[in-house]
């Protein structure tokens, strides 16, 4: 399970630094964005889009975890159409030349961004100490399967607006708000037993001006249970929530009768606002409708578990009257909704609530 989590975090970084590639260039990124369509759109927004670079990231991984292939798991086809309308399966090769060839078909015969691309793939980052050595959790890969956002928020990775992160404070919008999610569940159950997040736009070097990253991670398995962030000490007075801008106006209201005006925030992206959670920056997210995703909550799913919070579908969690969290309300990961098509199929239809700990998860979700 460590060797497992150390490659996790190594392939997150590599993703991360193809984030930061497509980024480098103005003329570059415009070729990367590609309006989705069909059963593949998300019905949340007006327009719902798919970059290169999340295709890419999505291939990376499953390139790296060959012993899982069939139930690696992402949100992107890999199927891109280029300027002279010719649809390219993108997959990464055995070498660095050959990816680099097959993005130039992509890329409308640009070489120079081809191989610059295939190079970030291609290239090992710096070991990750994750002090992950003491981890003996006896799952083996057959076991698992991986469910990849290579970027989440990808409206915020596109607009690419640069907010400066401060310390303690939640931010609702910018490039930080875009992450690379990888989470592990069990096949037989469903449940999230590892999560690993990047966070690519975390700061700025000081000396260098490039950008420069940040990784979470954490493992629930049973009664191991260890994350790369502590529990906040202490708790704040009244409840704390994060929502979507976009939030059903009586959700908002009902949850204005429990938090204070400052303690009502407003975040981009799925997986920021349940790190914003992991990291104690709220206490519980909640979202009433299912525009979220498998993709978008197993990752942090995980790393909350192994904290002592969780994710609840909302829905049933109403339903039950009681407000208890159990096996019946929280999210698993290994069945599709057979009577949906496309992304629906992943959809976390009942709406979720993520919490830290019970005593915040059990006013937001019986409110």
């Amino acid at each position: 399970m460590a060797d497992l989590l150390r490659l996790l975090l190594r392939v997150a970084e590599k993703a991360a630094n193809v984030a930061r590639v497509c980024r480098q260039e103005a003329p570059l990124f415009q070729l990367l964005v590609q309006e989705k369509t069909g059963d593949d759109k998300n019905k949340k927004f007006v327009q719902d889009f798919k970059t290169l670079a999340d295709v890419v990231i999505q291939e990376m991984i499953r390139h790296d975890f060959p012993e899982m292939a069939g139930f690696i798991h992402g949100e992107e086809s890999n199927k891109f159409e280029n300027g002279l309308g010719e649809s390219v399966t993108v997959t990464v090769c055995s070498t660095e030349e050959e990816t680099a060839a097959l993005l130039a078909t992509v890329l409308d015969g640009d070489h120079t961004a081809a191989s610059l691309l295939a190079r970030a793939i291609h290239q090992n980052p710096a070991t990750i100490d994750a002090s992950t050595d003491s981890l003996t959790v006896p799952l083996s890969p057959s076991e698992l399967g991986i469910w990849i956002d290579p970027i989440d928020a990808t409206s915020q990775y596109i607009e690419g607006r640069e907010e400066v992160l401060e310390e303690g404070h939640l931010s609702p919008s910018g490039l930080h708000c875009a992450l690379v999610l990888i989470g592990v569940y069990r096949r037989s159950t469903g449940e999230p037993v590892m999560g690993v997040i990047n966070q690519p736009f975390h700061h700025k070097d000081p000396s260098g001006g490039g950008w420069r990253g940040k990784h979470f991670w954490g493992v629930s398995c049973g009664d191991v249970n260890v994350c790369s962030l502590s529990r906040p000490k202490g708790g704040s007075e009244g409840l704390s929530a994060v929502l979507s801008s976009s939030e059903k106006q009586v959700v908002k209201e009902s949850l204005a009768s429990l938090c204070s005006p400052e303690k009502l925030m407003y975040a981009s992206g799925a997986g920021y606002k349940i790190l914003c959670v992991i990291q104690g920056l709220a206490d519980v997210y909640v979202l009433s409708e299912g525009s979220t995703f498998k993709w978008d909550s197993c990752a942090p799913h995980a790393l909350l578990r192994a904290l002592g919070g969780g994710v609840v579908d909302l829905t049933k969690s109403l339903q039950s009257g009681s407000g208890a969290q159990d096996q019946q309300t929280e999210l698993t990961y290994h069945q599709p909704y057979t009577e949906c098509k496309g992304a629906d199929r992943w959809a976390n239809h009942g709406g979720l609530v993520a919490y830290r700990d019970l005593t915040s998860y059990q006013p937001a979700a019986t409110n």
